[in-house]
């Protein structure tokens, strides 16, 4: 079973619940799913734990890194008006140690003229999956 890493913004409650959906749907599609919102950190729980700022943010990049090392695939969740800073880290690191990276936008919104950034593109080798179907028809077709 392929293990799959779930990146994107995890902010607002509609960002969270998209989340959960889409990691949901990757789980009965027969893949494991590590979501960060689920499975990691949360910076206010860790804050209200008494863990001081900088060792919260530590722990919670570290954890992220190990999860990215043990995933199979990084699924990066592009939808809003700007793909998610965090996230765009999380598939350059992924990429640079030879992850599969696959986007999925299903939000036309770009600030480029209809043109995403070439580093993401590059570091997803230009599989941005447009709706759940096209996701799965990438992830079991590499």
């Amino acid at each position: 079973m392929s293990r799959i890493y779930v990146a994107g913004p995890l902010f607002s409650e509609a960002e969270k619940q998209y989340n959960e959906y889409l990691s949901k749907c990757l789980e009965d599609m027969g893949f494991e799913t590590f979501l960060p919102q689920r499975d990691g950190y949360e910076l206010s729980e860790l804050l209200a734990n008494g863990d001081s700022e900088s060792f919260a943010m530590g722990k919670i990049f570290k954890r992220d890194i190990s999860e990215i090392q043990k995933s199979d695939i990084v699924v990066f969740v592009m939808d809003g008006r700007v793909p998610d800073d965090g996230a765009c880290v999380e598939i350059g690191y992924a990429y640079a140690i030879g992850k599969e990276c696959i986007g999925l936008k299903t939000d036309p919104r770009t600030l480029m003229s209809d043109l995403d950034n070439p580093m993401i593109l590059g570091a997803l080798k230009d599989r941005i999956a447009r709706n759940l179907k096209e996701l799965e028809d990438f992830l079991i077709s590499p």
